[in-house]
């Protein structure tokens, strides 16, 4: 289970990396003159709130692996990694086709309103409801280790995501570097699709 915890914790850096994953909260407070607990504390709240949702879906899906595992178990340890290798190659090649027109798929926040509390709220609410479908593969993977691996996928979503959101708000907020993950945003597909794959193979070749 080391080598799925390992890869989940890698998605969740380059997942939650992404500018647009926490940039729009850099913006929205320096806009608004939030102090910067407060745009902390916002991070927080809708990174909970985006990753509350892909885990739900998750656990759905690793309910099913593990359902699927305990029947199916010899079959099981060559259908998952090799679904994760195959949707690997797929987010490489929709890299290549997309390489000068990516597009997130998290929509762009507009915020009008100034009170602090709808500004949050609507955050959260977009936050929740744009749930990254990249994740859910390893929930399916995590079926095969119970309900210990299904929780411990979800923990290290929850932790590593919120995390990293938080560490590039404070540090862009400081501005003690400036950060420019323009390319990373163009090459999410490519490094996802790549992680996949070696974790696929890695699958393959550990039982």
């Amino acid at each position: 289970m080391l080598q799925l915890l390992i890869s989940a914790f890698l998605l969740s850096i380059v997942h939650a990396a992404i500018p647009n994953h926490w940039l729009p909260l850099v913006t929205i407070g320096n806009g608004e003159n939030w102090s910067r607990s407060l745009t902390l504390r916002a991070t927080a709240i809708s990174g909970f709130a985006h990753i509350a949702s892909t885990i739900l879906i998750g656990l759905l899906v690793g309910w099913a692996g593990l359902k699927f595992a305990t029947n199916y178990h010899s079959l099981f340890r060559i259908i998952a990694p090799s679904v994760l290798t195959g949707l690997g190659i797929i987010y490489i090649v929709l890299h290549f086709i997309n390489a000068h027109h990516h597009h997130h798929h998290h929509d762009e926040l507009k915020i009008n309103k100034t009170s602090v509390t709808a500004i949050i709220i609507s955050i959260s609410i977009g936050m929740f409801f744009s749930p990254c479908i990249e994740l859910e593969t390893y929930y399916f993977k995590a079926g095969d280790f119970g309900w210990e691996g299904i929780l411990g996928v979800s923990l290290v979503y929850l932790v590593v995501t919120v995390s990293m959101m938080l560490i590039l708000v404070y540090v862009a907020l400081k501005g003690l570097a400036r950060l420019n993950l323009h390319s990373l945003e163009h090459n999410e597909h490519l490094v996802i699709g790549i992680i996949l794959i070696l974790t696929g193979i890695l699958m393959l070749c550990v039982k």
